[in-house]
């Protein structure tokens, strides 16, 4: 029993006091904002395991554990080398659909290589306070310099494949061109395979992985439980920040088109001057500098039920968008006074939302009593 306890207290570290819950309103109810854990640098990915317990990873390269309870574990080992550098570094964490039995845990994160960085994704068994048997699925190529538009959700879809968004670098033309993986939505077997019935499998200059392309920072993304289909966010320009649903092998226009213009403010095409490109179902104009994303599918708060959260990084809170099917009828913002990195739905009803600080923290969003 005295290796046990002196077992646990090595896997979780002293963690800052916690701040006192608030309410705040929103259209459907009062939300008690819940503090569970403190002290984080800049938490970007979130996934909750079967026991409670939660899984966040730090931008600067770190995996965390955080208990039931908010105790914050030392960094898991196992995980690979980052870049570390602008928006870059170790990003989003999801577990396998078969995680009970496999324990397999996927993480995105911007690796060096020759010329530079790129998105990248590795998968290895959680054992303890450690990922085991590491290994690269998914390289982002070609590699390139700066420390913008890495993208990075990774999210599975209902048959098994592996959906990972990207950016474009912060290069634009690469999003245009199908033998780059720069600003794609790339589609893959959970071994880092190609599933055969992906778009551009067999064509000469382009790379199997791809399922669309002309995106620009895809940096929220989930399945609608209704439909299985998977939606994003995609970060704008100066305007244009975007809500689609890609589909097999479309072109969403980025940088031809789009609902923003340069940041020096030279103009763009709109969307409706290019009709053979998909527009934008829904986009904001001025940006909420959109984040991370998830579809709420609880009967703890009814009114919710069916419809999506966007994070914000520019507007300091979460966006409800109130859906009506696939269309979005409209919106509820909801202040929660800071940078919301990531939103995700918990197994018990709650909102999970991480705060994009250098002290970060977690929060659970729960009605009111």
């Amino acid at each position: 029993m005295r290796v046990l306890a002196l077992g646990f207290v090595a896997l979780f570290v002293a963690a800052p006091a916690l701040a006192q819950n608030r309410t705040i309103a929103t259209q459907a109810t009062r939300l008690e904002i819940r503090p569970v854990a403190q002290g984080l640098d800049h938490p970007w990915g979130i996934a909750e395991l079967p026991d409670g317990s939660l899984l966040v990873t730090e931008r600067a390269g770190r995996l965390r554990l955080i208990s039931p309870q908010g105790q914050i574990s030392a960094a898991i080992s196992g995980v690979l080398q980052v870049v570390a550098s602008g928006q870059g570094g170790l990003l989003d964490v999801t577990l396998a659909p078969d995680f009970t039995e496999s324990r397999m845990v996927y993480l995105s994160y911007s690796e060096a290589g020759e010329g530079g960085a790129g998105t990248s994704v590795a998968r290895g068994k959680l054992e303890g306070n450690a990922l085991t048997n590491v290994q690269v699925i998914f390289r982002q190529q070609p590699k390139v310099s700066g420390p913008n538009h890495f993208g990075s959700r990774v999210v599975f879809a209902p048959d098994g494949k592996l959906f990972i968004t990207t950016g474009e670098r912060f290069k634009f033309d690469p999003a245009q061109d199908l033998n780059s993986h720069l600003g794609k939505l790339i589609r893959i077997n959970p071994d880092g395979t190609v599933p055969p019935d992906n778009p551009f499998v067999g064509r000469a200059g382009a790379k199997p992985e791809i399922w669309s392309y002309g995106h620009r920072n895809m940096q929220g993304a989930a399945i609608n439980p209704r439909s299985g289909a998977i939606w994003i966010n995609d970060h704008g320009p100066k305007g244009g920040d975007e809500i689609n649903i890609p589909e097999k092998g479309k072109n969403y226009g980025w940088p031809l088109v789009s609902w923003g213009d340069h940041y020096n403010g030279q103009p763009i095409a709109k969307p409706p001057t290019r009709p053979d490109l998909v527009d934008a179902l829904y986009q904001w104009t001025p940006v909420i500098a959109v984040s991370g994303m998830t579809f709420y599918d609880s009967s703890v708060v009814p009114q919710w039920r069916g419809h999506a959260f966007v994070g914000g990084l520019v507007y300091p809170g979460i966006v409800r968008l109130i859906l009506d099917g696939d269309r979005v009828a409209s919106e509820e913002r909801i202040d929660l006074g800071t940078r919301i990195r990531q939103v995700k739905q918990a197994a018990d009803g709650s909102l999970l939302v991480l705060t994009d600080a250098s002290d970060g923290a977690v929060w659970r969003l729960v009605p009111a009593k």
